[in-house]
């Protein structure tokens, strides 16, 4: 049975307000918004989210389909949730430190966390989704975190731009590096360096810098917090007036 028999940009046209301001509906009182976002969010954590459809939900709440268009009218409505839910995971309970580096280093922190436990949230992020409560908080969390360094708009929104950029970047290599080391039955895969063609290369004297890695065993070590200070020390650094501040002529 087909999710809606609607064409989309109908639905779409149907849809007055956002998600979050529309009524509930529903005559299933065990059946609520909350539940099914949360349904959908162990399908994505476990599958990914190519795996979760209105109808995939409805079946491991043990409803149907239709039954989840009172509460969520289209497959978008409840993406835009989940990311919400999780920008949720995000925030800094209890206010931020005054110190602007330990804010923005707790607020990374638990972006970084909440990237790991739902590698699906940077896809949904990429999609531009409507913003809901929990992202608008969160947002205002990081700029308040870059504001206890600089009052200049255009150097809160560089500031925390950079940051995330880091934070994606290492985030993206470490989910990478573990779908890298199991095979699809979740057996563990030969290192890189166990192959004899790369070990034969690296005998070969043409990677003396790699190698000085390798044989200090640092070829695995991650250190987030060590990269997220220098990047936060050369921050800092320019803004006291030692590098062009941000949107200024180098």
């Amino acid at each position: 049975m087909a999710e809606s028999s609607e064409p989309p940009e109908r639905r779409e046209r149907a849809r007055p307000n956002d998600v979050w301001t529309r009524p509930r509906g529903g005559r299933r009182p065990k059946l609520t918004r909350e539940a099914i976002v949360g349904k959908a969010i162990e399908i994505a954590d476990a599958e990914g989210l190519e795996a979760v459809s209105i109808r995939r939900v409805a079946s491991e709440l043990g409803v149907r389909a239709m039954s989840l268009y009172t509460h969520i009218e289209a497959k978008e409505d409840l993406l835009d949730l989940m990311y919400d839910v999780v920008a949720e995971e995000v925030l800094v309970e209890d206010g931020l430190p005054d110190d602007w580096r330990a804010a923005m280093t707790e607020i990374m922190r638990k972006e970084r966390a909440a990237g790991l436990r739902h590698p699906w949230m940077f896809e949904l992020a990429g999609r531009s989704p409507r913003v809901g409560p929990n992202g608008l908080r969160h947002a205002e969390q990081s700029m308040a975190a870059a504001a206890r360094l600089t009052d200049d708009p255009k150097e809160m929104l560089a500031i925390v731009t950079t940051v995330d950029h880091y934070m994606l970047g290492f985030v993206l290599r470490e989910q990478r590096l573990r779908e890298m080391g199991t095979t699809s039955t979740g057996e563990a895969r030969p290192s890189v360096l166990e192959q004899a063609y790369v070990r034969k290369l690296l005998e070969s004297g043409d990677f003396p810098h790699l190698n000085s890695v390798l044989d200090a065993g640092l070829f695995s070590q991650e250190d987030f917090d060590l990269g997220l200070k220098w990047l936060l020390d050369g921050i800092e650094h320019g803004h006291r007036g030692k590098w062009p501040s941000a949107g200024s002529p180098t």
